[in-house]
């Protein structure tokens, strides 16, 4: 399976009739198995039934290295090491020049902070990047991910930990970062993701429903009662 012609498709939520890269949603309560549902995609878990498929190849045939290569995860959690800025947004893309760094800095709305720091790009930012504020750690794990330009974005509640000026900075970097991929967006803020393609309700490890949001709405089902609930708060 080679990078020239590996195609994404989740089986089951992309319209297998057309190639379009699109953004999928997946919402419900805590403990209803969203993030074990995206944990399978870069096989942290293997399904026991059934299969997940890239194009018509079964995950479990394409090494570990070459499915992964493929995919990017932005996580509540920020995975940053004790090292400098320019170091962290390379991670596992140690051929990338300075000019492709920053260029992705950039686009994460990371890099007028970072000019800020005392070493501008060559700061170290601490052990988990203790250094910066939670926005900041968002926005450098963004960068990362553009800077790998993965076929597959998964998001996994990337903005549900921020303060309301951080999440609106991470969710305009997000969405330039979601623009012409497959984008997997687990979310607790239903808010966060109105205009997605898809959105899928889960419950008890199964999806319950399924459409856009104005779909949902009109359905009068789950999504609506969480929608209808949040917009109370």
């Amino acid at each position: 399976m080679s990078s020239a012609n590996f195609q994404i498709r989740i089986w089951s939520f992309i319209d297998k009739r057309n190639n379009d890269k699109k953004a999928i949603a997946l919402v419900g309560e805590s403990g209803s198995g969203k993030s074990t549902l995206a944990d399978l995609l870069p096989r942290f878990y293997d399904v026991q039934e059934g299969g997940i498929f890239y194009d018509d190849t079964n995950i479990k045939d394409a090494s570990l290295f070459d499915l992964r290569d493929h995919i990017g995860i932005v996580s509540q959690e920020s995975i940053l090491f004790n090292t400098t800025v320019k170091e962290n947004i390379a991670f596992g893309m140690p051929n990338a020049s300075d000019e492709e760094i920053i260029a992705a800095a950039k686009i994460a709305n990371a890099h007028s902070f970072i000019t800020d720091l005392e070493n501008g790009y060559n700061t170290n930012i601490g052990e988990r990047g203790n250094k910066l504020s939670g926005g900041q750690k968002q926005r450098l794990s963004i960068a990362r991910a553009i800077l790998k330009n993965p076929t597959l974005l998964i998001l996994d509640e990337a903005t549900s930990a921020l303060d309301t000026e951080s999440e609106k900075l991470v969710q305009d970097a997000l969405d330039k970062l979601m623009l012409n991929r497959t984008s997997l967006v687990i979310a607790h803020r239903l808010s966060t993701i109105m205009r997605c393609d898809k959105i899928y309700v889960m419950d008890k490890g199964k999806l319950i429903e399924g459409g856009s949001h104005s779909e949902l709405i009109n359905k009068k089902g789950r999504y609506f009662d969480l929608f209808t609930y949040q917009s109370r708060i």
